[in-house]
């Protein structure tokens, strides 16, 4: 209709995190949009799909954001490090946030900022006539406030080399998310899945601690068991979960199921053959 005014699409994340709240996500390894509507559908604020250890392409990823987007919920895209392009995509097809894995230093920081936002924090290349930008249809000065306001990037940090400028990362201008990867991190320091070493838990503190002070939002991995802890902790944004583990849980418990039920069928029919004196 002529004359209409298109905005961008809010961000759920975002509304929840200015709002003091704790938003939720959930991380999918299959390809299927019709895995991401499910686990939209679930009541997740976002869902968190991935191009860093997942052979999906664009289109897969595409679909995906299509599926969460129509029940009003967010996708994070964590890309495979690459150039300035790979890192937009995503949310030229109007994923919510970009996660950047193995931020390595404050260089390698400022370099995604720049990529993932626009002027004045950074000089992420220009189109707007795709589906974020509402196909040319959002004024381009507002696409670019609008980009800024409703869209985040996420910062991984996975490695004990960002460490030494850990403080100075979080405090730049144009990051939206600190996030912390204990499983990598605990290979970085030379303790592979020692999820209690001392500077793994050290370093999760201090990420939430320092994302509070400069007014940014903490993320991590978490479970049922220890979001309480994690929230207490200063963190707001938790991923729990994964398709293929719910998979796994759900076909091991109905086989675990039926090999009970093969078992006592067994047992059943060896307590009969005994009371006729046939065994």
């Amino acid at each position: 209709m002529a004359g209409t005014t298109y905005s961008m699409r809010p961000s759920r994340v975002l509304q929840k995190l200015r709002a003091g709240e704790v938003a939720y996500c959930t991380k999918l390894n299959l390809g299927d949009s019709r895995a991401a509507e499910i686990a939209a559908m679930s009541g997740f604020d976002c869902i968190w799909t991935d191009m860093e250890h997942v052979p999906n392409d664009w289109s897969v990823v595409e679909k995906q954001i299509l599926a969460a987007k129509v029940h009003g919920v967010d996708t994070i895209v964590r890309v495979a490090r690459g150039s300035y392009s790979d890192y937009i995509r995503p949310l030229e097809m109007d994923a919510t946030g970009i996660m950047v894995p193995h931020i390595m230093s404050l260089a390698d920081a400022k370099a995604v900022i720049r990529s993932t936002k626009f002027h004045p924090l950074g000089l992420r290349p220009v189109d707007g006539g795709n589906a974020d930008g509402a196909y040319c249809n959002i004024d381009f000065l507002d696409y670019l406030s609008q980009a800024n306001e409703q869209r985040f990037n996420v910062l991984q940090i996975e490695d004990v080399e960002a460490l030494d400028e850990l403080e100075a990362i979080i405090a730049l201008p144009g990051l939206d998310m600190i996030f912390f990867g204990p499983g990598d991190f605990s290979q970085s320091i030379g303790a592979p899945g020692q999820m209690d070493h001392p500077l793994l838990l050290e370093t999760r503190k201090k990420i939430a601690e320092l994302a509070l002070k400069h007014g940014k939002f903490a993320g991590t991995v978490g479970a049922v068991s220890n979001c309480e802890d994690l929230v207490a902790m200063g963190y707001s944004f938790i991923s729990i979960g994964a398709d293929v583990i719910a998979l796994n849980q759900y076909y091991q418990n109905i086989i675990g199921q039926l090999h009970k039920l093969e078992s006592k069928s067994i047992t059943s029919v060896y307590s009969d053959k005994t009371e006729e004196g046939t065994v």
